[in-house]
This record gives structure tokens, sequence and C-alpha cells, in this order.
């Protein structure tokens, strides 16, 4: 759990590079992710190197060569600050001419995911003492175990507080964790976010394991596709890569699938009827050119818009049989175009639709006050949707403001607890928060999946008085406003 000891300290960190003229939210988690990796590896090496003066024998290929020690956390971290800033910036005559940043981007494969990402990288902390400062206030946080070495980057991750381009923003934690409590990742799943971002569906489904299952990692067969094939995310932006692999090498996922791509390309054709489930919160606005998409996708749906081409992506993407629960924006249950029909009709005649959980619009402030719906449908290509599941949250656990302060009332025990026994909600009233609308219903609405089109609204009578009555009762208060005035008018007199 993470204390407000390190919350504290990692709020100094982030303030010592804002004021060091780092003001890019990304600039400044990337910066201190870098200085992160650096001393997690020699935490690594330093514990190997005990387990070697023991057993007598490695089992990983040194990280550091006799001529990059100087480049390890603990032989730098007490350097006067120009000489440390010399080590990042300048060629080291003794280290074969590297520095610092060019070893850690040498490291490859043996350092894990992260390194393998680090060929864009550039370090950009201005000034010696910026980079002591920081260097000095890393040192002093207690990481010694996954679950704080996880929270705290999680906590870092929560202070990007704008949204990116293309319609990128951070999901709210808490929704990722109900989509992941509701889809109960199972120990064969392989578990796909073709838009991961940060990598928050595929940490979260990780924890999810760790929490729920910790007994499934005692078997090595299942630790190994813990580890390496469980869990893949795609990501076009080098930077969010870098930060995904390090927010799942924290919390315990060593060798990730993580794939630097644009997901809708044709880079990407190779990727079908390959996952058992996936969760992803896709980019919602903006559309592309023709050329620039994926053939194939453009048969399930030919349209330019981003969230509808993520859709039948995920289709060609998953498994017969796999699942898929993903965040969409309110329109594409509606949308009137000929793709957004096209898409709806796919999900509930040819796929098996589940549910649509309807979101308020604040969920996503401040980045965006966008209503959205989480869509969870399994891919059968052979029809299976009998009901659908429709569920209106009403609250989320936070006012629906931009400060998004926390409130008492909160939907999501209910959402996740009723999700898996939606069957119960069968007979239930439209008037209620859930309740299941049959195929032929939603067939003969256009394929309409939109819950205001199913939601009986019940409206409470309130009795007025007459308006002779409102008028008589304004004429006695304006006389007794008339009298009081008087009175006053008298004394003052």
């Amino acid at each position: 759990m993470l204390t407000g000891e390190i919350k504290s300290q990692v709020d100094k960190i982030w303030e010592t590079f804002w004021t060091g003229v780092i003001s890019n939210p990304l600039t400044v988690i990337e910066q201190f992710t870098y200085l992160l990796f650096i001393r997690r590896l020699d935490e690594i090496e330093q514990l190997e190197e005990k387990k070697t003066s023991v057993a007598g024998k490695r089992t990983h290929k040194a990280f550091y060569g006799p001529n990059h020690q100087c480049f390890r956390w603990h032989s730098f971290r007490e350097l006067e600050p120009q000489t440390m800033f010399n080590l990042f910036t300048q060629p080291q005559p003794e280290a074969d001419g590297l520095t610092l940043f060019e070893h850690m981007k040498q490291l490859g494969d043996q350092a894990g995911v992260f390194a393998q990402y680090m060929k864009g990288a550039t370090f950009m902390i201005p000034t010696p003492k910026v980079l002591d400062q920081v260097v000095q206030m890393i040192n002093s946080i207690q990481m010694a175990d996954r679950d704080t070495k996880g929270d705290l980057y999680e906590y870092l991750l929560s202070k990007i507080a704008t949204a990116g381009t293309n319609g990128q923003f951070r999901t709210p934690r808490h929704i990722i964790k109900m989509i992941v409590e509701m889809m109960e990742p199972n120990r064969e799943d392989t578990i796909c976010d073709p838009a991961c971002g940060t990598a928050g569906f595929l940490v979260a489904s990780g924890e999810y394991i760790y929490h729920h299952h910790p007994d499934w990692l005692h078997d090595q067969t299942f630790r190994e596709h813990f580890n390496s094939d469980m869990f893949t995310g795609i990501e076009f932006d080098s930077t969010m890569l870098r930060i995904a692999a390090m927010n799942l090498q924290l919390h315990a996922v060593e060798r990730p699938n993580l794939i630097g791509q644009d997901a809708l390309g044709e880079a990407n054709a190779a990727s079908r009827d390959q996952y058992s489930l996936i969760l992803a919160n896709p980019p919602f606005k903006g559309s592309l050119d023709y050329d620039g998409v994926e053939s194939s996708l453009l048969k399930t749906v030919k349209t330019k818009k981003t969230e509808l081409l993520f859709i039948a992506l995920m289709l060609r993407m998953l498994k017969i049989g796999g699942r898929c629960a993903v965040i969409i924006p309110d329109g594409v249950l509606f949308g009137s175009s000929n793709a957004h029909k096209q898409l709806r009709e796919t999900l509930v005649e040819k796929q098996r639709l589940e549910a649509i959980i309807s979101m308020p619009s604040g969920v996503f402030k401040p980045y965006a006050g966008v209503s959205t719906a989480v869509v969870i449908f399994t891919k059968t290509n052979n029809g299976g949707t009998d009901n659908v599941w429709f569920y209106d949250m009403q609250a989320d656990g936070y006012s629906l403001d931009d400060k998004r302060s926390p409130i008492k009332n909160n939907d999501i025990d209910d959402i996740v607890q009723r999700f898996k026994q939606r069957h119960k909600d069968v007979n239930r009233q439209r008037t209620d928060q859930s309740f299941m609308v049959p195929f032929d219903e939603i067939k003969q609405n256009d394929w309409d999946l939109s819950i205001n089109r199913y939601k009986e609204v019940v409206y409470e009578q309130v009795e007025y008085d007459s308006p002779a009555k409102i008028i008589a009762e304004i004429e006695q208060l304006d006389n007794e406003r008339g009298q009081a005035l008087q009175i006053l008018k008298e004394l003052l007199g």
C-alpha cells in the first residue's frame, strides 16, 4: 500500500522537475522512469551478486561490465552534481566512450522489456542541480516490495492532468478495475489491449490474478505464461510504450509482449484469431484515411472513424469464444450512419453481445466530458445473442465535475455483482438500474443500443396550487412587506 510519506516524496520530485523547467507531464514521467530503471537495474544486479557469492553461479548476464561500474546507481548517487551529470551527458573514456544513457540503450533483452524500447529515449533533465536533487529523492524512497513499486508508479501516472493527442487520455483506474473484475481473467487467457497507453488494463489484469488467484503463481508453467505470453499491448507512441513497459515490470510482469505500431495499420494485419480476452479504451475521436487502415477491417465496417474501426479490429484479433470489454463513446450505440448500424448489427446478430453499461458523462473529467459506455461481447461468428444486459450507472464514487472528489454514491460494486448474475435480471422492470432487453426488440429498433431507447422513467406527479391562490399569497406577502417598510420609516423618522 502506498503511504502518505511516499506520496509526499513523489510530490516533491514532481515539483522539482517542474521548477527545473520540465513542464510536460509525460516528459516528467519519462525522465522519472529512466531513473527508476537505473536504480532497479542496480538493485537486481546487487541481488544477483549476493546469490552468486553463495551459489557460485550467475543466473543472468551482468548488466555492467568491468568498465561500466561507474554507471551503477549506488556508484554515482553520491557524486558531486556536475560529475554525475557528466555521466549522463558526456562520453566516458574509461567506460568504452559511452554515456550512462547510451549504456542503458545497449542492454537490450537481458534487462527486460523496458530496455528494448530505449532506442528513441532522450535524456532531458536540464541541469546538474535538478538531476542531483531528483536522484537523492528517488534514492530515499523505500520500494522493497512489488505492491509499493507498482502503487508508486500508478500514483505517478495519476498526475497526468492533460489529455494527449489523437483522443488519448488516461482511463480512471477504478473503471479499469471494475471492467477487469467483471471479465475475471482466467489462467489460460491471452490478454490484449490494442491501444494500451500506459498499460492500465494489462496491469489491472495482472493484479487481479495476484489478489484473487495467488496460488496460480506457484505453478511454474503458469508463471512462465504470466511473465511472457499472457499480456500483449499495442501502442504507436514510443513514449507511452516505454511507460507501459516500466508499469508492467514494476507490477512484476517481466516480459510482456509490447508492440510499437499502429494497431489499425497494415503492419498489424497478421494479428487475427489470437487472443482470448481483449480489454481496451481506444481513441474516441479522429478519423483516418482509408489508405491508412488495414483492408480487412474495412470489410467489417467501412468507415474512417477510429472508435468503429477498433471494434472491428478486436473482432478480428479475438479467438472464437474470446471475450471483449471495450469503452466506447455513446454515439457508437445510436449513431445513424450505415457504418454505425452495420457494426451494431454485427455485434448483436453475428456475435454474442452480453452487456452495455452506460456511464455518466463526468467519468472522464477533467480529460473529457463525453458520455461513454462499456460494451461486452463474445466472438462467435455464429450469433448467440439472446438478451442484452443494460445497466444505467449513475455514480462511480466521485463527483462528476472537474474536481472528481470522492463521494458516497457508487454503483460499481452493484454493477460487478449483477453482471456476474445477470440472468437473474430477466424479470427486472425497465425502471430499474439494470434490466434485460431481448434480441428481437433490439432488432425491431434498428439495432439501437442506447439505454434511453429501452429504459422507462417514472415521473413523480407534482401538484401545484392554482394561479389564483398563488396570486393571493403574493399579494399578502406584498402587503406584509409594505407594512414592515412603513414601520421602519416611522422608527427612522
